[in-house]
C-alpha cells in the first residue's frame, strides 16, 4: 500500500533542471558563436527581410487595361490601331499583326483541294469520294478529279470558298515599324483584407494626361510610367523583334505589386518582368497567328477577302504581396526566435558528452539519481521512480534554461 501511495504521491512532484556551470573556454565560444549566429538569423532575414512581424495577403483583386498606340505606313496604306491591334477595346490580352497572308476574293464555290492535304491527290474520279470531309482539308469533295489550277497534276474537288488559301495567298512585307508601337498598360490593384485599393500606377503625378503621352517605362528613371514600346518588350522578353514578324509569339507581362502598408500606400510600385510563354521547341506549333475576314459583295455575290495574321500576343498577368503590421504574427515570430535560442544548449551539451567530457566529469555532475523515500523492496525497483528518472535526464537535455559558462579549472 505504501508503495502505491509512492506512485501517487510522486506524480505530483516538481521538476526543475539543474544549471551548472562548466567553465571551458572552447566549449563557451562555440555556445556565443551558435547564439549570435540564430540571433543573428531571426533579426536580419526573419524580422527585417521577411517582415515576420506582418500579416500578408498574396491574393489581390486587379483590373488591366490595354491600347496599342503609333501609326506605320504599310505601302500605299497609313495603318492605325483599327489595322493592326486586336481587339480594339483592350483588356489583358491584346494582340498586334506584324505581317499578313492575304488572300483576296473569295466566295463559295468548288476548285481544286489543296495537294499539301491527306489523300486530296488523284488520277481519276474514283480517287475521290463523293461527300467526304478530310479534317484537314478546306470543304467537302465533290467525287470529281480536277485540274490543279495551272498544273499538270490534278486533285479532288471540293466544295469550299474558292480558291484555297495555301494556293492564292499573297505574301505581304513584315511592318518593321511596329517596333516603336506603344502599348499602354492601366492597372489598379486592391487588397481587400487591408481595404486598401486604387493604388494605380503613376498616382503620384500631377499632370496626368500630359505625362502619360510622352513618357516611356524605364526601370530606374520612369517606374510609373506604364507605356511599353513593343521593341523594348521584345528585348527584355530575349526575343529577336524580326523572328517575331516572321512566326508571331506570345509574351507574357508580369506585374507584381509588393507594398508595405506600414507605409504610404502611394509608394507602392509595380515591377514589370517579360518572358516568351508560347513553345518554341515544336516549330510546327510554335509563333502566334490568326485568321478573320473582310466581308463585301462583288456583283451580287458574297464575297471575302481572308487574312491569315502574325503578330505579338501580350498576356497580361497580375500578381500582388501586401503586409501590415499586426501583433499576432510578431508575438509568435518572437516566441518563435526565443525558442530556438535553446538549440544553442542542446548542441553544447551534445559537444559536451560526447567530445569534451572524456572521463565522465561532466555526466557525473549533471545527472543525479536520488533513491525514493517509500519502502518498496529493492528487489522490486519503483517503476514510477525509473519513469521519473528518465524523465528528469530527458528534460534536463532539451531544457533551453541550461547555462553554459566559459573556462575549465
Amino acid at each position: 500500500m505504501r508503495g502505491r501511495a509512492c506512485y501517487f504521491l510522486g506524480f505530483w512532484d516538481y521538476e526543475t533542471p539543474k544549471v551548472m556551470v562548466v567553465k571551458n573556454r572552447t566549449l563557451g565560444v562555440i555556445y556565443r558563436a551558435v547564439q549570435f549566429l540564430v540571433i543573428t538569423y531571426f533579426i536580419w532575414y526573419v524580422f527585417i527581410s521577411q517582415k515576420a512581424y506582418q500579416d500578408s495577403e498574396t491574393r489581390p483583386e486587379s483590373s488591366v487595361y490595354t491600347r496599342m498606340k503609333g501609326t506605320a505606313v504599310h505601302g500605299d496604306h497609313i495603318l492605325d490601331t483599327v489595322e493592326y491591334a486586336r481587339p480594339s477595346e483592350g483588356g489583358d490580352v491584346i494582340s498586334t499583326i506584324l505581317r499578313r497572308e492575304v488572300t483576296y476574293d473569295q466566295m463559295q464555290g468548288t476548285c481544286a483541294e489543296h495537294y499539301l492535304v491527306e489523300n486530296a491527290n488523284c488520277t481519276t474520279d474514283s480517287d475521290c469520294v463523293e461527300g467526304e470531309v478530310n479534317f484537314d482539308g478546306h470543304g467537302r469533295k465533290t467525287g470529281r478529279c480536277v485540274q490543279y489550277y495551272n498544273y499538270t497534276f490534278k486533285t479532288c474537288e471540293v466544295q469550299t470558298w474558292c480558291p484555297v488559301e495555301e494556293h492564292a495567298a499573297v505574301r505581304e512585307p513584315a511592318l518593321v515599324e511596329a517596333i516603336n508601337f506603344t502599348v499602354f498598360i492601366r492597372n489598379s490593384i486592391h487588397f481587400p483584407k487591408f481595404k486598401v485599393g486604387n493604388i494605380k500606377d503613376a498616382s503620384n503625378k500631377r499632370d496626368m494626361h500630359k505625362y502619360l503621352n510622352k513618357c516611356h517605362y524605364d526601370e530606374e528613371n520612369e517606374p510609373y510610367c506604364p507605356n511599353f514600346r513593343l521593341g523594348y518588350i521584345a528585348n527584355q522578353a530575349r526575343e529577336n523583334f524580326n523572328e517575331l514578324c516572321r512566326t508571331g509569339g506570345v509574351i507574357g507581362v508580369f506585374i507584381n505589386w509588393k507594398c508595405d502598408l506600414d507605409v504610404d500606400p502611394s509608394r507602392c510600385k509595380p515591377t514589370y518582368a517579360f518572358r516568351r510563354l508560347d513553345v518554341r521547341k515544336d516549330q510546327a506549333n510554335s509563333g502566334y497567328y490568326y485568321r478573320f475576314a473582310k466581308y463585301y459583295n462583288k456583283d451580287g455575290v458574297e464575297s471575302r477577302t481572308l487574312i491569315k495574321a502574325f503578330g505579338i500576343r501580350l498576356d497580361v498577368i497580375v500578381h500582388g504581396h501586401a503586409g501590415k503590421f499586426s501583433p499576432i504574427p510578431t508575438i509568435i515570430s518572437t516566441v518563435t526566435a526565443m525558442t530556438s535560442v535553446g538549440i544553442c544548449t542542446i548542441i553544447c551539451d551534445w559537444i559536451m558528452l560526447t567530445f569534451i567530457d572524456k572521463n565522465e566529469v561532466y555526466s557525473e555532475r549533471k545527472f543525479d539519481e536520488m533513491a525514493c523515500h517509500c519502502d518498496v523492496s529493492p528487489h522490486r525497483p519503483s517503476v514510477w521512480m525509473l519513469f521519473h528518472q528518465l524523465t528528469m535526464v530527458s528534460q534536463v537535455l532539451l531544457s533551453n534554461e541550461l547555462t553554459t559558462a566559459v573556462g575549465m579549472n
